[in-house]
């Protein structure tokens, strides 16, 4: 069913995901290794590239097992906060990159509650290796349907909540980042909200991914997106040093 996530399953996932990345990282570290022992640098200036290098190949996956693995994220408790209501007429949608670990999460945490499921996922734009590695594995909830990220088959004011849970950063132009949201609040009911969790271009990310935090967006920029997507209420928290947690209401 997807509920039930192995151990270190976060960890495994980054490993299978970016194999490419340690590979080269790897080859790099050893290659420059042996070039510093050829021209019989000093141990200190070994010590510091090893321990530099090293550093950038193992953070991500201590960050990645805490926050995916240890912080409780997937057990969605996290949610309480919104004082989400679980029933019948409620209608709630998940929107995945491809890769989706929460939609039976959502189901099992709300059974009673209507769960439509979209993946803009576009295979000319979302070239990169580990995306396209997390596709081929991931479960596919019942009825997923295919979307682009400015049309979302709904019908306008019918939905009570929009998940969206480490996704969005994949649409990386602002305006269609604008135009995505703003068909999430078309299709929010008047009380509805968006529920967003991303990554920041931020200090902790930075000292956690090294580069790899340019792939995510400040907290700056994602408030602009819902403001020009016309969200009026727009609240973040924190859920771990790691992680912000965007809820916007329609009106």
């Amino acid at each position: 069913m997807g509920i039930e996530r192995k151990k270190f399953q976060g960890v495994l996932n980054i490993l299978s995901f970016n194999s490419h990345f340690y590979v080269i990282g790897l080859l790099v570290l050893f290659l420059i290794i042996a070039i510093c022992f050829h021209f019989n640098l000093s141990n200190l200036l070994i010590s510091i590239i090893v321990s530099a290098f090293l550093y950038g190949l193992l953070m991500p996956l201590i960050v990645s097992a805490y926050v995916y693995d240890f912080s409780g994220y997937y057990h969605f408790n996290w949610l309480d906060q919104f004082k989400i209501k679980d029933a019948k007429e409620n209608v709630f949608v998940n929107i995945n990159a491809g890769f989706d670990e929460t939609s039976f999460i959502l189901k099992y945490k709300f059974p009673k509650s209507d769960l439509k499921v979209f993946d803009f996922y576009n295979a000319d734009k979302h070239t990169e290796p580990a995306i396209v590695r997390a596709r081929k594995v991931s479960l596919v909830y019942p009825e997923t349907k295919q979307i682009t990220h400015n049309s979302i088959p709904m019908k306008e004011n019918s939905v009570d909540v929009v998940f969206l849970l480490s996704a969005v950063h994949e649409i990386r132009n602002y305006t269609e980042k604008a135009e995505f949201l703003k068909e999430c609040k078309r299709i929010c009911k008047p009380s509805g909200k968006v529920i967003m969790v991303e990554h920041l271009r931020d200090i902790p990310n930075f000292f956690a991914f090294s580069v790899g935090f340019t792939h995510f967006f400040s907290s700056k920029t994602w408030k602009n997106v819902f403001r020009k997507a016309e969200f009026k209420s727009i609240l973040e928290t924190k859920f771990t040093p790691f992680m912000s947690i965007f809820s916007a209401i329609n009106n």
